[in-house]
């Protein structure tokens, strides 16, 4: 326990932030408590009851206007300190002059006039819909810290032969444990021995369940639907998946988008003119000789009608509902702006291998080319035989880790093939590998690369086109003089993807393929799948070209990749999205927007999401700016009273939060 203990004060890779339990979290911040555990709302609501019983009990003649000013006087310390404390704390402290203050002037006003009943309308009004408008908002924050609920408390550790129970926050990588059939995983790891298949929702937001075995991955929180698992812990508790998504989902919600940094500068400039404006009022009539007491009460009346409330709040609430919904789904957007962003998407930009194909190629063909004389005596006949061929590139593909390689290795392993013995290796960006065998240098790459290594590609000029043409890729197989062999491989298009591709063309959205496999074979692949634009055979730099002049022509540009792979073009990308990235935390840091699983269809639900956030955000801005218009000449020209305008002012407040709560609910 003292190890777990000491591990929990650590850094959390994503956040940096230290990770606390949830249950602390709670305590310290009220999430998740109800709504009377927040008390600018609780006391808010109380003073609210004092003021009513005043005016009731005055009103029925039961008690004098005194005591009816004694029961405005308690109400309004009551409902306003709160309120009024973080106001004057940011006045103070960040020298900015918000909202609080501005309510704060117009209560000290109604008490000079001696309007005391208003004054209490103003503080218990006021501080009930900010105390509403802080408990959305946090509920909306911290939705997403349920999942923590859903892993289990306890683990079966397994020690000196036998099983023990003990608390998941003492679990530390090493430690191995048993999962039994119907129970939840408690923290991530790798399946030692045993065989299931587990629900992996709460993760990546995909409800068909995932079949595991020995040397996969499990997660925490996810439900183990068969056998029993022994499986060896890979993170603590306070360092898996799960905790990962909750802390960057929380890091996401407090990061603000372009319209709400917007609404900041507008209110620090805002607010000091209209507190400036509702002083001329009291001080500019008396020079005049206007009537002081009239001025003085549309003074106030400005200073509560003008007060930016509904603006305010238009957006941060709409972003916060947003990120939080997606996160249980499995999309992890890292912050208000990219969520705006992908509501303004016009074109979207797939890698094909690994994000429109499986990224599981397996080898179709292999075929040995004839040498010349002086080459003839390095193998055992005209040509190398495919055994031969097979064992080279086995050889020099070992080492790399990219999909093309692991399937020549693989299918010489199938064969019962042994790669040769190679030295030197080395991995050529986007063209293939090199090693040496023998004291000879050989190459594995595409047609490119053998092409600027001066090698006659004439002899397999028509074998290569006749391969591409059937949506195959195509690897050569030589030295730096002449090309031995080629092997020619192909992916499988992921499930539903045509189906993807269909809906992003009915919402009016623009797809085109960037990839750096040969152009026939991406031709093939865009001709099945209905892609209106095809750029192939290009490098990681030429695809951050690729996605610039998409953006130039089209507007903005959602890319969609693997991961780590494609990282210059997601983060040159309007708005970057890696899939498949349980577990990894490079392929979350390279992009705004992460999809847990490898479903394509979530591509479409995160613009959905972003354009529903937009829509909303503007119907709150818009509805808040012409409010403001519509309420300050009101209530300056006298139309409206104190008690009034803040009645619409507030009721106004909660509709904006109401509505931004819409966020939420997409599909």
């Amino acid at each position: 326990m003292a190890a777990s203990t000491e591990r929990a004060k650590g850094d959390d890779p994503i956040s940096r932030q230290p990770i606390e339990p949830v249950a602390e979290k709670k305590d310290k911040e009220g999430f998740e408590g109800p709504w009377w555990c927040y008390p600018t709302l609780r006391y808010a609501l109380l003073a609210g009851l004092l003021a009513v019983a005043g005016f009731v009990l005055a009103h029925q003649g039961l008690i004098a206007g005194k005591a009816e000013m004694a029961f405005y006087l308690f109400a309004i310390p009551l409902g306003g300190y709160h309120w009024t404390r973080e106001g004057l704390e940011r006045l103070f402290q960040q020298r900015e002059i918000g909202i609080d203050i501005l309510m704060l002037a117009a209560t000290a006003g109604c008490g000079i006039l001696g309007l005391w009943g208003e004054a209490a309308a103003l503080v218990s009004l006021y501080g009930a819909a900010e105390g509403i408008e802080e408990y959305a908002h946090d509920r909306a924050r911290s939705s997403i810290r349920g999942l923590l609920d859903l892993a289990p408390k306890e683990a079966r550790l397994l020690r000196e032969g036998g099983e023990v129970t003990v608390p998941a926050e003492s679990l530390l990588p090493g430690d191995r444990f048993l999962i039994r059939q119907g129970e939840a995983v408690p923290t991530d790891g790798i399946i030692k021995s045993g065989a299931s298949s587990l629900n992996e929702s709460t993760v990546t937001g995909e409800s068909a369940p995932v079949d595991k075995g020995p040397g996969t991955k499990v997660f925490a929180g996810t439900l183990n639907l068969q056998g029993a698992l022994e499986v060896e812990t890979t993170a603590s508790f306070q360092d898996n998946t799960l905790s990962k998504i909750i802390h960057l989902v929380e890091e996401a919600q407090e990061q603000k988008g372009k319209a709400q940094q917007w609404i900041d500068r507008f209110g620090r400039r805002y607010t000091p003119a209209v507190l400036i404006a509702s002083a001329l009022f009291v001080a500019v009539p008396r020079l005049f000789g206007l009537p002081p007491a009239e001025w003085s009460y549309r003074a106030v009346v400005l200073l509560v009608a003008a007060a930016p409330c509904a603006l305010v709040m238009s957006t941060p609430v709409a972003m916060a509902a947003g990120i939080g919904s997606a996160g249980k789904r499995g999309i992890l957007i890292k912050g208000g702006v990219h969520l705006e962003h992908l509501g303004a998407i016009r074109t979207v930009a797939f890698d094909k291998t690994g994000t429109l194909t499986q990224g599981e190629p397996v080898v179709t063909d292999v075929l040995s080319l004839k040498i010349s004389e002086k080459e003839r005596r390095k193998f055992s006949a005209p040509g190398p035989t495919l055994t031969e061929l097979l064992s080279l590139a086995a050889g020099l593909e070992h080492f790399s880790a990219h999909p093309l390689a692991r399937a020549i290795v693989d299918h010489a392993r199938s064969k019962g093939i042994a790669p040769v013995e190679v030295s030197l290796f080395d991995s050529l960006t986007g063209a293939g590998v090199k090693g040496v065998v023998e004291g000879v240098t050989w190459y594995v790459g595409n047609p490119d690369l053998f092409q600027r290594l001066g090698a006659d590609l004439k002899q397999v000029e028509e074998p290569v086109r006749a391969l591409q043409e059937q949506g195959k890729t195509v690897v050569l197989i030589g030295d730096a003089g002449e090309i031995r062999g080629l092997i020619a491989l192909q992916d499988r298009l992921r499930p539903g993807v045509r189906e993807v591709i269909t809906d992003l063309h009915a919402a009016g959205i623009r797809v085109v393929m960037l990839t750096g496999d040969n152009i026939q074979t991406a031709r093939s692949v865009a001709a099945a799948l209905g892609i209106d634009d095809v750029r192939a055979e290009l490098k990681p730099d030429e695809k951050v070209l690729a996605v610039k002049e998409l953006e130039e022509r089209d507007g903005a540009v959602l890319m969609v990749g693997d991961g780590v792979n494609d990282a210059p073009a997601l983060a040159a990308a309007t708005c970057g999205m890696a899939m498949g990235v349980a577990g990894s935390d490079a392929a979350i840091e390279a992009a705004d927007v992460a999809l847990m699983a490898d479903d394509l269809g979530k591509v479409g639900q995160a613009l959905r999401l972003g354009r529903k956030a937009r829509k909303i955000s503007i119907e709150n801005i818009t509805f808040s700016l012409l409010l403001l218009a519509a309420l300050i000449p009101l209530g300056v020209s006298g139309y409206l009273s104190v008690a009034q305008t803040v009645l619409i002012h507030e009721v106004s407040e909660l509709l904006a939060v109401v509505n931004g709560l819409r966020v939420a609910r997409f599909s």
